[in-house]
């Protein structure tokens, strides 16, 4: 039987759309084959990227995708380097942007975010009063702030690194004295993550990424989907977000799609839809 070319083509259409994902990565850094790494994030459905690494590195990601990309300021660095690659973070080696600097960045639109925020590495708590002036800037403004949690591989080269500092619960002085700053937790607080909710269910602005847990060569299909359950059954769906950190895009969209007990709903909230929200947000 001929189908009429119209019938034809509207079929085609609508098996092709089955296919499409959308992914929005909020976890992205850079990385030493650029071209290689974004033809691997367009091929797997990512259309929006929240990237952020060393300022140089950094700026070469402009213009180079049709991912719509979002840029942070990854700061405070231990002895101004990105841990594990160890680039400068900033040309001029500091540790630490000028808060002048920032400022002008952020009018010229070179910043969307503030994070990662490598606080833990530093040896600091995400309140400490150092990061402050940087918070404000952020609430003044309205830009997102990506906050490290939970622990980190092995050399990395910050040797003031502190793993109990990556709780969470280090969030609720900052949380309580901005509170117009929306906040995502990095990492979902990884092996503090039931902390990580507690914060969640007692500030509304505060989101998480699953990045890292959500990379099976890092963490066992077993203990993510625990892990995930719980934010879950905490009432926190619409709050989870995507992220690779790096990791190998195909695997970490298959370590979600496993998750039986999501929807599809659920699951398109994960890879998209809640990021859509927190970083839109007027």
């Amino acid at each position: 039987m001929k189908l009429p070319l119209l019938t034809f083509s509207l079929l085609f259409l609508s098996s092709a759309d089955k296919d499409v994902r959308k992914v929005f990565d909020v976890h992205l850094h850079g990385h030493d084959q650029i071209a290689v790494q974004l033809a691997a994030l367009e091929e797997a459905g990512v259309y929006r990227a929240a990237v952020s690494t060393s300022w140089d590195l950094q700026d070469s990601y402009r213009g180079r995708s049709k991912i719509d990309f979002l840029y942070g300021l990854m700061f405070p660095c231990s002895e101004g380097r990105v841990p594990y690659s160890l680039q400068p973070c900033f040309p001029n080696g500091q540790d630490w942007p000028a808060i002048q600097w920032v400022e002008e960045q952020i009018k010229a639109g070179k910043i969307d975010f503030l994070g990662e925020v490598l606080s833990q590495y530093y040896g600091i708590s995400s309140s400490d009063s150092l990061l402050f002036p940087y918070y404000a800037l952020a609430q003044r403004y309205n830009l997102p702030v990506g906050i490290h949690t939970g622990g980190a591989g092995p050399n990395h080269g910050a040797l003031n690194f502190k793993e109990e500092l990556g709780n969470p619960l280090y969030l609720a002085k900052m949380l309580s004295t901005f509170p117009k700053l929306r906040v995502w937790i990095m990492h979902a607080g990884d092996s503090y993550y039931t902390d990580a909710i507690t914060i969640m269910e007692q500030y509304s602005q505060v989101y998480a990424d699953i990045s890292v847990l959500s990379n099976p060569a890092i963490v066992s299909a077993d203990r993510f989907a625990t892990i995930m359950n719980a934010f879950v059954e905490a009432g926190l769906e619409d709050r989870l977000m995507f992220g690779t950190d790096n990791g190998n895009v195909q695997q970490v969209i298959a370590a979600v799609d496993g998750l039986p007990f999501l929807s599809k709903h659920q699951k398109d909230k994960i890879f998209f839809r809640n990021a859509e929200r927190f970083f839109d947000s007027p």
